[in-house]
């Protein structure tokens, strides 16, 4: 009777603590006791019905039958021997025990259970059936709902979590390179674009000698064509068809030149990059102008750009861009373009510098600020060190020590900012809180 019931207990347990989605695995592979455990988990409530029944129906038989057998060799003493003894074997040998090792190794458990938990929810059916159509009736009178359906899908959070806790499994690029699709939708194509004023581009009414010589001596492998202005777009040249074109033709025209760019490919801006991914696979095109509502052109996204999102830069840990962006001194800090962009220079050194809004360590600055600083202004840990009159040219960034952490902390904990500025005003300078760092504009006293 107690191994019964120790087999009833385990096979709950082990049924209930099974990966489902390693089960879901081994079924697809073609393993029959993982397609009978999945066929039994698609009910679970009759699954669990069966169990409570066989489990009941052998423990009250052998509390039964030891109390007989108690009575008969010890009389009515019997009685309390019989209940202390099947308590302690029945909770030990036939609960503790088998429950754990079952959740130890529930594959173990659960596949070679299923061998009679399967016909005996079929010879017991009327008995289950019965048994949950009074649960259901007792749940409903108690307003708790019996038709909700359980999805077996993942969130983005949950896999986000699988993926962190299969360290042992998944190499750490493999890992990031998970994670990084899986913040593909959080990423726009504002967040990785060449902003507009970086964008290369040939104006086609000028002498036709230089833009030989810009085609010549181009580093990109398309270019955009305009008239005059950037917002007055023709199209894009792929320039290694010029360079053919220059190769095999005797005399190469701002015609021909004209014939073989393409058509150019708009991009609205604020598109995810698991969007723009699949749009620019499904129309074929490697490069596109990103536009806002208005059709202005605020920059250009490519294909390897989103790449570059997923596996990292394919040329080194830091864009040839942001390497001439960012200085570093001997102190320790870095001298930093006002035009550099927040998510890179986040990821070249593991900041956490605000992105939300601005898209430039000069937007960032100025969002704080709330003013257009004068070269020498101070942002605690960085320092303006070349300023114009409406922008940051560049700015000295320097790690956060410990000391500043306090000191925020507990002015923080003073309630000596508003919650909507973040500003603190003390000893006339501006102290503006923000999650990484904390700006100072100074004030002559």
């Amino acid at each position: 009777m107690v191994v019964i019931s120790a087999y009833f207990s385990g096979s709950e347990t082990g049924m209930m603590t099974l990966n489902r989605y390693r089960l879901r695995h081994m079924a697809k592979q073609g393993n029959r006791s993982a397609k009978r455990v999945e066929k039994l988990l698609r009910k679970p409530d009759r699954l669990i019905s069966l169990v409570l029944i066989g489990n009941n129906l052998v423990n009250i038989l052998a509390s039964a039958l030891g109390t007989i057998v108690g009575m008969r060799l010890y009389g009515d003493a019997g009685v309390a021997i019989a209940t202390g003894v099947l308590t302690f074997v029945v909770l030990v040998f036939a609960e503790v025990l088998p429950k754990t090792i079952a959740a130890l190794y529930p594959e173990k458990v659960a596949y070679p259970s299923s061998f009679l938990l399967a016909p005996l929810q079929i010879l017991m059916m009327p008995l289950v059936w019965l048994l949950n159509t009074i649960t259901r009736l007792l749940m409903r009178l108690m307003g708790i709902k019996t038709d909700i359906v359980v999805s077996g899908s993942l969130s983005k959070e949950e896999l986000r979590t699988i993926v962190h806790e299969s360290r042992s499994q998944i190499s750490r690029r493999n890992q990031d390179m998970l994670l990084s699709v899986l913040d593909l939708e959080k990423v726009s194509v504002d967040d990785i674009m060449v902003p507009r004023n970086e964008i290369i581009g040939i104006d086609i009414n000028d002498d036709w000698k230089s833009i030989e010589r810009q085609l010549t001596h181009s580093p990109h492998g398309r270019i955009v064509l305009y008239r005059d202005s950037l917002d007055d777009a023709i199209s894009m040249l792929r320039v290694r068809e010029a360079w053919r074109l220059m190769a095999e033709k005797k005399e190469f025209t701002k015609e021909m030149m004209l014939r073989a760019a393409d058509e150019i490919y708009y991009v609205p801006e604020g598109t995810p990059l698991s969007t723009q991914l699949i749009k620019f696979q499904r129309n074929k095109k490697k490069v596109g102008l990103v536009v806002n509502e208005y059709g202005d052109i605020q920059g250009l996204v490519t294909v390897e750009d989103i790449l570059e999102e997923i596996v990292g830069d394919f040329t080194t840990s830091m864009s040839p861009t942001l390497a001439e962006e960012v200085t570093p001194q001997n102190d320790g800090s870095v001298i930093i373009d006002g035009t550099a962009n927040v998510r890179e220079i986040n990821k070249a050194f593991n900041w956490h510098l605000p992105e939300d809004d601005a898209r430039t360590v000069n937007g960032v600055i100025l969002e704080a600020l709330e003013e257009i600083p004068v070269a020498g202004t101070r942002v605690l840990q960085a320092t303006i060190t070349i300023a114009r009159t409406s922008w940051i040219v560049a700015v000295a960034i320097s790690e956060i020590t410990s000391w500043h952490r306090h000191f925020y902390k507990f002015y923080a904990a003073k309630d000596l900012f508003t919650s909507l500025t973040g500003k603190v005003k003390m000893k006339k300078a501006n102290w503006l809180i923000l999650p990484q760092i904390a700006f100072m504009n100074s004030q002559k006293t």
